[in-house]
C-alpha cells in the first residue's frame, strides 16, 4: 500500500493541474492579506477590538451569500462564475493596495472592502470546488481533495509568517501588490480551464427558465434534507467544530499555562496546520478506501479524543502564568494538536468527497454554497461555545469537556444514522 500521496490526479488531468498550482499560489496571497488587514487595523487604531470587528465583516456577507452563490453556480457556467467572481476579487485586492499606497488610513474603509471581498468569496468557492468533479474521475476524487487540502493548509502555515515579514520589512502597500501579483495565478488556471455549463440531472443542459434564485436555493435546501448520507456530512463536521474546536483556547494558553505570549500562540496553531499538511502528504493508503463514512466517523473521534487529550496538558500543567515558556509541555500540547489537525485534515477530504461524488452535478453548487456557511459558521460557533466554557471550567477542563463531548455526541448521532458508516465510495449514494 503506497504511503505518499496520491498524485495521479495532476497527471491525469493538466486542467486540474494547473487549477491546483493557481489556487495554491492565489490562497498564499489571500493569507498574506487577512494578516495584512488585521495588522494594518490595528495600526490605524491601537484596538483589538476594531480587529475583531473584521471577523464580523468577513462573516456575515460569506453566511448571506454563500448559499446564493451555490445556487449561480447551477444556474452558469462554473468556469464563467469562478473568473468572474475572481475578477471582483483581484478588484478588491487592488483597491486594498491602492488605500495603503496613498495612505488613507480609513478604518471604514477597510471593513467596507473586507466585507465586499467574502461577499466575492461566498461565490467564488462552491465555483471553484464544484469545477473539480467535472475535471477529473469519480475513483481520483479522494487524491484530488487532498491536493487542495494540502495547499490550503500550507497557505494557512505560510501566508500570515510571509504577510508579517512584508509589513515589518516594508508596509502595507507592497504586501497587497504581492497578493495581487499572487492572484494573476489563479486568473490564469481558470481562464485556462474548458467551458463548464451546468447539466441536469440527466447530464442534458438545463431548459430556459429553469428554477434560479431564492427557488434554487430551497430546491436545494430540499435535496438535502431528503438525502442522509451527504447531509450526514455537514452534521458530524458542525458536531466537531462547535463543541471541540481548540483555537480560541490559544491565546491564554500562551499567557496562563504555557508560556511565550503570542509566540506559544503561533506555535500551537501552526502545530494545528502543520498535523493537516503531514496527513495529506501521508495520505496514500487513504485514498482508496471505500468505507468512507467511517473513515470520517474515526477521524472525527480521534479529532475529539486530540482536543481532549490537550486539555489534559493543560490541566495537569495549571494555571500558573509560568515566567518562561514550559518546553516540555508545549512539545505534548504541540503534538496533540498536530494530532487534531491530522484528523480535522482526514474528515474533511472524505467529506467533501462523499459531497462531490454522491451530488448529482445539478445540485453540486447549491450542496457547495451550504458547505461554505457550514465551514464558515461552525468554528465561530466553536469559539462562542468552549469560550464561554472556559469562563466556567477554565481553559484545560473546557478542552476537555469539549473534545468528550464530541466524541460522545457523534457517537450518538452516528447510531442513529448506521446508513453513513455502510456508505460505500464505489456505489455513492446520497
Amino acid at each position: 500500500m503506497a504511503l505518499l500521496l496520491d498524485l495521479t490526479p495532476l497527471r491525469a488531468s493538466p486542467p486540474f493541474r494547473r487549477l491546483v498550482i493557481g489556487l495554491g499560489v492565489s490562497n498564499l496571497g489571500s493569507q498574506l492579506t487577512v494578516v495584512a488587514v488585521g495588522l494594518q487595523v490595528y495600526a490605524i487604531t491601537g484596538s483589538t477590538l476594531s480587529v475583531g470587528v473584521l471577523g464580523i465583516c468577513a462573516l456575515v456577507p460569506l453566511v448571506l451569500l454563500g448559499l446564493y452563490g451555490g445556487a449561480l453556480v447551477d444556474a452558469y457556467d462554473r468556469r464563467r462564475v469562478a473568473l468572474a467572481s475572481s475578477l471582483g476579487l483581484w478588484v478588491v485586492t487592488m483597491a486594498l493596495a491602492l488605500q495603503a499606497w496613498l495612505h488613507v488610513d480609513s478604518v471604514l474603509l477597510l471593513y467596507a472592502l473586507v466585507a465586499v471581498q467574502s461577499a466575492g468569496f461566498a461565490i467564488n468557492n462552491p465555483a471553484r470546488t464544484s469545477i473539480i468533479p467535472r475535471l477529473v474521475e469519480p475513483r481520483m476524487l479522494p487524491a484530488a481533495n487532498v491536493l487542495t487540502t494540502i495547499e490550503t493548509n500550507v497557505a494557512l502555515t505560510v501566508g500570515p509568517l510571509l504577510g508579517a515579514l512584508l509589513v515589518a520589512v516594508w508596509d502595507f502597500g507592497p504586501a497587497y501588490t504581492v497578493d495581487a501579483l499572487l492572484f494573476t495565478f489563479a486568473l490564469w488556471a481558470l481562464w485556462r480551464l474548458p467551458d463548464l455549463p451546468p447539466l441536469t440531472a440527466d447530464g442534458s443542459a438545463p431548459e430556459r427558465g429553469s428554477r434560479r434564485g431564492f427557488a434554487s436555493i430551497v430546491e436545494g435546501l430540499h435535496y438535502l434534507a431528503t438525502r442522509p448520507n451527504v447531509r450526514m456530512t455537514f452534521v458530524v463536521d458542525i458536531i466537531a467544530m462547535v463543541f471541540a474546536m481548540p483555537r480560541v483556547l490559544f491565546p491564554a494558553v500562551g499567557v496562563l499555562f504555557l508560556g511565550g505570549g503570542a509566540t506559544t500562540t503561533g506555535l500551537l496553531s501552526a502545530a494545528y496546520a502543520i498535523g493537516a499538511v503531514l496527513a495529506g502528504v501521508f495520505s496514500g493508503g487513504l485514498v482508496g478506501l471505500r468505507h468512507q463514512g467511517q473513515v470520517i466517523t474515526g477521524s472525527i473521534l480521534a479529532f475529539g479524543a486530540s482536543v481532549a487529550a490537550f486539555g489534559v496538558v493543560l490541566v495537569v500543567v495549571g494555571r500558573d502564568q509560568p515566567a518562561q515558556v514550559l518546553v516540555g509541555a508545549l512539545v505534548v500540547a504541540m503534538v496533540f494538536l498536530a494530532l487534531a489537525g491530522g484528523s480535522d485534515a482526514v474528515s474533511s477530504v472524505f467529506r467533501q468527497t462523499i459531497l462531490q461524488s454522491a451530488t448529482p452535478d445539478h445540485m453540486r453548487g447549491r450542496l457547495q454554497g451550504v458547505f461554505i456557511v457550514v465551514v464558515a459558521g461552525g468554528p465561530r460557533l466553536g469559539d462562542l461555545v468552549l469560550g464561554a466554557e472556559s469562563s466556567w471550567v477554565g481553559e484545560g477542563w473546557a478542552a476537555v469537556v469539549g473534545g468528550l463531548t464530541c466524541m460522545v455526541v457523534l457517537t450518538l448521532v452516528v447510531g442513529l444514522q448506521r446508513r453513513f458508516l455502510r456508505y460505500d465510495a464505489l456505489a455513492p449514494t446520497p
